[in-house]
């Protein structure tokens, strides 16, 4: 009898400290999940500090501090490259009236530095191969865009490729809302200089 009882104590004493486990590890899992919560419209845009190609520190809550701040995080990929220019139209239309914009390229910085140069990209850009800030940003996707207004916060997000350029035209309206301007149509700016790049000379 005493054998039974302390067999039960025994198997009383397993169960309790699986069931601890077990509620530790939701707990974990649960925790865990909260913290990769993606980014929302509304929120504040996390701290973000990155160095460009000199390494001077680009950092958002100064940008910000003075105007709207576009983060595009992004790379040279086929897709990310037809959107192209469509951000920088964006950039263009935009920047007399306060927008910066900043490029963010999970590539080598060689490769970086020879793409700028062949796409002449006229916004600021930094690279990050190891993706961190990808992490900062809550995102795995490539491209990832925030629009952040003045004081920081997120006003508008766009999350993967979109080479017809809607994307960048939403962004475009959203960006005129924030600087007092007249909205661009960016994608039809940049639809025609292509067809007329691309049209036979006669």
């Amino acid at each position: 009898m005493k054998i039974i009882l302390a067999s039960m104590a025994v198997m009383s004493l397993v169960l309790a400290s699986a069931s601890l486990l077990a509620g530790e590890t939701v707990k974990n899992a649960t925790s865990k999940s909260a913290a990769i919560e993606p980014l929302k419209v509304g929120q504040i845009a996390p701290e973000f500090r990155i160095k460009d190609r000199t390494g001077k520190e680009i950092n958002l809550a100064e940008l910000s501090a003075k105007g709207p701040v576009l983060v595009r995080l992004t790379c040279g990929c086929l897709g990310c490259d037809k959107e192209l220019p469509y951000f920088q139209a964006l950039h263009e239309a935009y920047k007399a009236q306060g927008l910066v914009s900043l490029a963010v390229f999970k590539e080598a910085d060689d490769k970086v530095e020879t793409y700028v140069k062949e796409k002449k990209l006229n916004m600021l850009y930094a690279v990050d191969s190891r993706g961190a800030s990808w992490d900062v940003w809550r995102t795995k996707t490539m491209p990832s865009n925030f629009l952040i207004e003045k004081g920081g916060r997120i006003a508008a997000m766009s999350i993967g490729c979109d080479p017809t350029g809607l994307t960048a035209e939403r962004l475009s309206e959203k960006a005129a809302g924030l600087t007092g301007s007249k909205t661009v149509n960016v994608k039809s700016k940049v639809d025609v200089n292509t067809a007329a790049l691309s049209a036979p000379k006669q």
